[in-house]
Formats: structure tokens, C-alpha cells, sequence
């Protein structure tokens, strides 16, 4: 039966052939050649030869390990404290070098936090891609239902039957044709500490009582305004999705449920919501994905920093494979992302399946 299958849609598969070639080409054969790379020692320039490790680059980026410090005591028994009041405990370094600890060899002190007397240590291999992992993690929960639910909101507005509605179509779509590089390049000059525009629109309309900030200086905010940013650039893109699933939705079902008296919400919950269902699952996919991509606006505005705030995933793989020319800590950082978006977008794909 399969063979008939496969004769009867012969033209099917002509068709789709172009198709599978470029996902082979483009997908399949470069994270392939990624996982091989991942398993060596290459450098981008090196006199030595390439060699197997194994697992190793896997372990040196993913290892981690949870240390408690008791704190230090006197010969009387009583805690050790410094002139604040704080405990003293033991310095990390001295755990993570001793032969007494193994485990923890090779690792640093990522972040701590204190549990009674003791103090929790959280210990990575390497610090800056577990803050470059938690980072893009962040950004995806944070932009991701952000920008969904903006456009939603931005689509509903514009699509109505008023004079010039175009105009606000072609404002709202407009930051999605600039390139991403100059809008960072014209954020930069916004969010700027100095004479920023941001900066001085707060400061009249405090009427000069909130002094500057270094948006992008300042760890606490640096990611948050990139996020800020990024919401507003693609929030276009994604309203005409919505907006193209709106348009799809039978006039007839409005008529029935306003003959019904259906309130504003009652409308959107049982005619519009169902009615976009589909478009839902293709902007959140979509989102997510853009949102896992993230080096742009990290290369042009932060370049990482500061204090590794705003390191990512993909910036970190192209730092490590270019930038220090170590190709095979870059493959490493690809493959994991790649396992890290297939499982999200697979779980997405379960949550929003067909319910019967």
C-alpha cells in the first residue's frame, strides 16, 4: 500500500524535493558537522592537530555543583565575624583547589545565598555560559508574551473599518523594515547615560527632580532595556499575523453573537480567541524562536556587558568560535541551543495540540 502511496503522489513529492533539499543543506548537515566539531579540540587557527575529546567541551560548559560554607569559628567555638557583623566563612578558591573536593575542581562561585549560619555557593565550570543560559531563558519569558500580547492588542485596534486605519498599520509595520543594527545603533544614542533622550524626557517631565541613568551601564537595567527595545521593534511584524487571523474569521459568528448580546469580552473569549487559534500557536512559535536568536542588539548596544548581564547563548557561540577561535566551545554552545529550542518548541507544540 505504501508503494501506491508513494506512486500516487509522485508530483507531491517532486514538489516537496526542493524543499527537503535546503532543509538538508541548511539544517541537518551544519548541526551535524556542529555535534562533530563539539566532540574535538578545533581551533579556528592551530598548529596542533585535531583531536577527539569526547564529551569533555559537553562537561566543561554544562558542570555544576551546590557548596555549603559553614562558617569559621574561634578556638572558644564562637562564629568568626568581620567588622560589618557579618560571618566569616572559608574562600571558595580553597575548597575548589583542594584534594578534598574533586568534585568541585576547575569550577568558580557563580552566586550565593545564605541558609541559616551556612551559606549556599552555587559552583559552575563556567560561569559566563550559565549566565549567558539564564539570560536568554529570561528574555524569551519576559518578550515572549510581551510582544504576543501587544501585537494581539495592536491588531485588534487597527482592525477596524475607520478612515485612515492604513496610516496606523504602516506606523505600527514601520521599525520591522529598519534593520535591526541601526535601530540598536539609534537605542544606544537613546538609552545614552550622558544627554540620552530617554534621560532627558524624564527629566522634564520630573521637571529635573529624576536625575540620569546609564541604562545600559548599569547591570540591573541593561537587559531589561534591550528587552524594551526589542518588544518595540518586532511588535509590528507580529501584529500583521494576527491582524491576517483576524481578517479570517467569519463575519457571520460577530453578527450571531451580537444578536445574542454578547458583551466585548464575552465576543472575543467565544468568537475571536477560538477563531485564532492557529495564528496563536504560529506567532508564539515564531517569537520564541526570534527570541532565542538574540546577538544584535547584544553585539551593537552591550557587547556582553556589563558584568556579563547581558550575554546570550548565540552571542556566546559566536564570541567563543570567532572571537577566540575556538571553534569547537562555539559548535558546543549551538548544538545545546539547538537541543534547548527543538524540546520548548516541542512542548509548545504539545500544549497548544487539538484538544477533542
Amino acid at each position: 500500500m505504501s508503494s501506491r502511496l508513494t506512486r500516487s503522489n509522485r508530483a507531491g513529492w517532486a514538489f516537496a524535493l526542493p524543499g527537503f533539499g535546503l532543509i538538508a543543506v541548511f539544517i541537518i548537515l551544519p548541526f551535524l558537522f556542529a555535534f562533530g566539531l563539539s566532540l574535538t579540540n578545533q581551533r579556528l587557527v592551530s598548529p596542533n592537530p585535531t583531536a577527539y575529546v569526547g564529551l569533555d567541551n559537553y562537561r566543561n560548559l554544562l558542570g555544576i555543583g551546590l557548596l555549603t560554607l559553614e562558617p569559621e569559628r574561634d578556638e572558644a567555638g564562637e562564629i568568626k565575624r568581620d567588622e560589618a557583623g557579618a560571618p566569616e566563612y572559608p574562600r571558595v578558591r580553597s575548597l575548589t583547589r583542594s584534594d578534598d573536593y574533586p568534585q568541585y575542581r576547575g569550577m568558580t562561585e557563580w552566586f550565593r545565598w545564605q541558609s541559616g549560619e551556612n551559606a549556599k555557593v552555587v559552583l559552575a565550570s563556567d560561569v559566563t555560559f550559565w549566565k549567558a543560559l539564564a539570560n536568554t531563558l529570561l528574555f524569551v519569558a519576559v518578550v515572549a508574551p510581551l510582544q504576543a500580547g501587544l501585537a494581539l492588542g495592536l491588531a485588534l485596534l487597527i482592525n477596524q473599518k475607520l478612515r485612515g486605519i492604513n496610516v496606523f498599520r504602516t506606523v505600527y509595520f514601520m521599525p520591522v523594515v529598519v534593520s535591526i543594527v541601526v535601530v540598536s545603533l539609534l537605542w544606544r544614542f537613546i538609552y545614552d547615560g550622558q544627554d540620552g533622550l530617554l534621560n532627558s524626557m524624564i527629566s522634564k517631565l520630573s521637571f529635573g527632580a529624576l536625575s540620569g541613568h546609564d541604562w545600559l551601564g548599569d547591570p540591573n537595567t541593561a537587559l531589561p532595556a534591550i528587552m524594551a527595545m526589542s518588544i518595540w521593534q518586532a511588535v509590528g511584524f507580529h501584529m500583521v499575523i494576527w491582524l491576517a487571523g483576524l481578517q479570517t474569521i467569519s463575519p457571520t459568528l460577530y453578527e450571531a453573537a451580537a444578536i445574542e448580546g454578547s458583551s466585548k469580552w464575552q465576543t472575543f473569549r467565544y468568537v475571536t480567541w477560538p477563531g485564532l487559534r492557529n495564528t496563536a500557536v504560529l506567532v508564539l512559535i515564531v517569537i520564541t524562536m526570534q527570541a532565542f536568536a538574540l546577538f544584535a542588539q547584544i553585539d551593537v548596544m552591550t557587547d556582553g556587558g556589563p558584568l556579563d548581564s547581558t550575554q546570550t547563548l548565540v552571542f556566546q557561540a559566536v564570541e567563543r568560535g570567532y572571537g577566540r577561535q575556538d571553534i569547537s566551545g562555539g559548535s558546543t554552545i549551538s548544538v545545546i541551543l539547538f537541543i534547548l529550542v527543538l524540546v520548548i518548541s516541542l512542548i509548545q507544540r504539545w500544549l497548544t495540540r487539538e484538544r477533542n
